[in-house]
């Protein structure tokens, strides 16, 4: 036996035979994989933190431990007064390692006993519980308290009435069918497999008790108003009472209210410290009523909101458009399953996601404890909060009712975190219906977040976009289609991506049975190198198609989802740390403005309002303005294209080349731009280099050896200009929305040319095999050795047609010499020769973009990101350097993937 599962063996074993009074029970389960705090849990520490930072009283009673447990046919006969045949660890579900359970009971019974504490005599009692799944009905001294329904709410009982001296008993019945609809369960299953797992039953969030005044507070819903310098306040609690709220900056009393409870307050927060992701600041809150009853909590200054920012609609934050870079959170622990097995590990996961470089969090299907959210909230992390789903499309009775009021439960409960920015009622379509009034009645319960209908609502089994919500939210695993663009009303959002797979021998759920989203990756390397390719290409999307969010599948492996940055234990990062983060700042820089795609074709689209559709280009040598798209000429798009290069004059700015006269960069020469050719001169190097600033919603581009002056549109020329200046094109009006441009995918694809409608071969350069030729055989595609006197089959069948993309007119497509209407494509990673059926994937498998190789031409699949075609042992593939296959080996890549543009051997 590992010596960390035998660890974890003798804590569950102690647990179990701490309550003396308790039938004993059978030996512990063996742990499948214990994280780095398994081992630290115990009957007299579980979860022993103050539950609820946003309302907190000083005296309080945790009840966490060890109670009695048994499993029950129905919830009918209270096991009153009598010991029961378990021991179970709360709050931990029963499914799990640390509950000691570890099966699932539609319907369980749990008891402990306690003494109230003797300073608490003349206050009313109050027994909370954080979470508990699903129907949960309690017995205080055999009366009954009350019932309550949701797995995913806190909820509370006043239990004053039932108490006696000394020790008391408390007898708690949950029913937790979990599959059949009636309620949601999120991922949660009683047999789970794929991408749905092990249900979690029962309480999972700590229980406990504290003393209250008759008169007391319940709840602050705080909402900051940034532009009116105040927090506006609403104490929920006894009505009738007048409450009186401080706001506390480093202990100082900063601003101060009083009003009726129920009614808004409208507490000062002069000169605001604004919470973000860079600086996540929190101003402490006390609140105190008449009677005496006190409590604090803490809040974060920030506004939220959408605009046109740049020509684009996008997510503001403190009036700022920030891109959120996010991951898909699903809160799911191989020792307690939905309950993390300390306050540790809990924020474990968040700071290691801020770490590499994430600045949102998209807590997927579940609701976490209060703890979680004030990690957020301290760490600085954005969070888009989803409603757990039900298991069903099909309604049965009472489930969208149940829906619909935990959904309502779950905002009003979390109005309060700073952290929240977006809703999320249904992912996919799972248990989705009436979508459009469900954006209503989250709107109607906080107006104040953006609202997500159903992140992606291009997937699966989602209904008709209805079209009033606030965000386009598509799932592209491997981005290398491109999702929808905002509209007038809406952002575009990438919901999920990555999922990209490798498995840690020794740190798997149940070894070998591990899946991802892709290819498995079979080392660090091969694993961070396609996370930085598909990356990369969200960073493209940022302006190349108003993308303002992403979230990647996923921080963590989950069961037999090997996913993860980490594995399930937490104990290996399955990826290069540095990598990730450099790769994860590039794409919030390239949002901001401050940077750009180096070394990579782009264009440059002007970002004021009513131009949006112009590009900067080069004509006749001088640089202006045109409207250009889609149907617009190969000559006009050539010249709207640059490759983003390392700035002459300075390694840290920027130079453009122009893709179709190598050699010849944009400069500035008497205040106009122009398309030169590179003299060499240290002059020239200064005029044509350029430093990448924020703009307003895309980059600014400085003079290096003009301080202070920018690129700018006037008039549909282009000059270097300055605010205020003595020309014309210098006016301080609409000057940053003419010196912002968005650096967006090239408007020509390729960067090297192929002789449209002509016939020719396709030679291998790689050393050693120079007189083999790329040719089909039987439909596939391989290289043999093609010469003078080779037969007229094989020339013919070296021989190609090059056409126009099919996909893309700016790339091409090779139809076989003696198959016409037949071309190269790929599928499955191999490259074979196919008949077009015009289908969509055909015309983009078949699509290919010229760019420049290791003397010659590379390849470049449109629709499998990152990859070039490739000889390898004879055969021709799609692939990547240091990927998850075997002809990914990037050894020899370069030279093999390069391709001399030969006479046709079949004219």
């Amino acid at each position: 036996m590992h010596r960390r599962t035998a660890r974890a063996l003798s804590v569950v074993a102690g647990l179990l035979a701490a309550a003396t009074t308790l039938v004993p029970v059978a030996q512990a389960a063996p742990v499948p994989l214990p994280t780095p705090w398994t081992d630290q849990v115990s009957p007299s520490n579980a979860l022993p933190e103050y539950p609820r930072p946003q309302l907190v009283r000083p005296e309080w009673l945790n009840l966490n431990g060890t109670w009695g447990f048994t499993g029950a046919p129905n919830l009918n006969s209270p096991p009153i007064g009598r010991p029961l045949s378990e021991n179970v660890l709360v709050p931990y579900p029963i499914e799990s390692m640390l509950s000691g359970i570890k099966r699932h009971e539609d319907n369980m019974f749990y008891r402990r006993t306690f003494t109230v504490p003797s300073t608490w005599d003349g206050r009313r009692v109050k027994l909370n519980f954080g979470a508990v799944t699903w129907e949960t009905k309690v017995w205080v001294n055999g009366t009954s308290i009350g019932s309550h329904t949701g797995g995913f709410d806190a909820f509370s009982f006043d239990i004053t009435p039932a108490l006696k001296a000394g020790e008391n008993e408390i007898v708690v019945g949950v029913a937790s069918p979990v599959d059949g609809s009636r309620y949601p369960v999120g991922k949660q299953r009683k047999s789970p497999s794929g991408i749905f797992y092990t249900a979690a039953s029962g309480i999972w969030q700590t229980v406990w008790l504290e003393p209250v005044r008759a008169e007391h507070i319940t709840r602050l819903d705080t909402t900051p108003d940034v532009p009116g310098g105040a927090l506006d306040l609403v104490v929920q609690g006894t009505p009738g009472q007048q409450a009186t709220a401080e706001v506390l900056s480093g202990g100082q009393v900063v601003g101060t209210a009083t009003g009726a409870v129920g009614s808004h307050l409208r507490v000062p927060v002069p000169n605001a410290r604004l919470w973000s992701p860079d600086d996540p600041f929190l101003y402490d809150l006390r609140v105190r009523l008449p009677g005496g009853d006190v409590v604090t909590g803490y809040f974060g200054m920030r506004s939220l909101g959408k605009a046109m920012v740049g020509g684009v609609m996008r997510p503001l934050l403190n009036g700022k458009f920030v891109f959120q870079l996010g991951t898909l959170d699903q809160g799911y622990w191989p020792d307690g399953i939905y309950t993390a097995p300390t306050d540790e590990a809990l924020r474990f996961d968040l700071e290691r996601q801020k770490a590499l470089g994430f600045n949102m969090v998209r807590k997927h299907i579940k609701v976490e404890p209060a703890r979680w959210f004030y990690h957020a909230d301290k760490l600085g992390l954005m969070v888009w909060q989803d409603m757990p789903s039900l298991d069903s499309i099909d309604e049965v009775p009472n489930g969208h009712a149940n829906y619909e009021s935990e959904l309502r439960r779950m905002i009003e409960q979390h109005k309060d975190i700073t952290s929240i920015v977006q809703w999320v009622p249904f992912n996919e379509g799972w248990g989705e219906y009436d979508a459009g009034r469900i954006v209503d009645l989250v709107r109607s319960i906080d107006d104040t977040r953006l609202i997500n209908h159903n992140s992606g609502s291009n997937c699966c089994v989602s209904d008709p976009d209805p079209g009033n919500g606030d965000v386009i939210d598509d799932h592209a695993y491997q981005v290398s289609i491109g999702t929808r663009q905002p509209d007038a009303r809406r952002i575009a959002v990438l919901g999920e991506y990555g999922g990209l797979g490798r498995r840690v021998t020794g740190h798997e759920w149940e070894p070998g049975k591990g899946f991802a989203y892709g290819a498995l990756y079979p080392d660090e390397t091969s694993l961070t190198n396609r996370y930085v390719e598909i990356t990369e290409q969200v960073g493209r999307f940022v302006h190349g198609r108003g993308l303002s969010a992403s979230v990647y599948t996923e921080p963590y492996d989950v069961e037999n989802e090997v996913n993860g940055f980490y594995t399930y234990d937490r104990r290996v990062l399955k990826m290069s740390e540095a990598r990730v983060r450099e790769i994860n700042q590039k794409v919030l820089a390239i949002a901001k403005g401050t940077e750009v795609g180096r070394g990579e074709l782009l264009s440059l689209r002007v970002t004021t309002a009513g131009y949006t559709d112009r590009y900067l280009r080069h004509q006749d040598d001088f640089v202006r303005t045109d409207v250009l798209g889609e149907g617009s000429a190969d000559l006009g798009k050539k010249d709207a294209t640059f490759w983003a290069r390392q700035g002459l004059a300075d390694a840290s700015c920027l130079s453009f080349e122009s893709r179709n006269y190598p050699g010849h960069f944009l400069r500035h020469a008497s205040s106009r731009i122009r398309k030169d050719a590179n003299d060499g001169s240290a002059q020239f190097a200064g005029d044509a280099t350029f430093c990448a600033r924020e703009g307003a919603g895309g980059t600014a581009l400085e003079s290096f050896n003009q301080p202070g002056a920018f690129i700018r549109h006037y008039a549909a020329t282009v000059y270097l200009a300055r605010s205020g200046g003595p020309n014309p094109w210098d006016t301080p009006s609409s000057f940053a929305a003419d010196t912002t441009w968005a650096a967006t995918i090239p408007l020509w694809r390729s960067g090297a040319d192929l002789p449209l409608d002509q016939a020719r071969s396709f030679k291998v350069t790689t050393p050693g095999f120079t007189d083999r030729f790329l040719r089909h055989r039987d439909g596939l595609a391989r290289t043999d050795v093609v010469n003078a006197g080779s037969a007229a089959l094989l020339k013919a069948d070296a021989t190609f047609v090059v056409r126009r993309g099919l996909a893309d007119p700016s790339c091409y497509s090779l139809e076989a010499r003696n198959y016409p209407g037949n071309f190269l494509r790929h599928a499955d990673f191999r490259v074979r020769l196919n008949g077009n059926d015009n289908t969509d994937l055909f015309r983009k498998d078949a699509t290919f973009c010229a760019q420049p190789g290791a003397g010659g031409v590379r390849l470049a699949s449109v629709n499998e990101l990152g990859t070039n075609m490739r000889h390898y042992a004879e055969e021709v593939y799609v692939a990547t350097s240091g990927g998850g296959h075997p002809f990914d080996n990037p050894v020899s890549y370069d030279q093999d993937v390069t391709w001399a543009v030969s006479a046709a051997w079949a004219p």
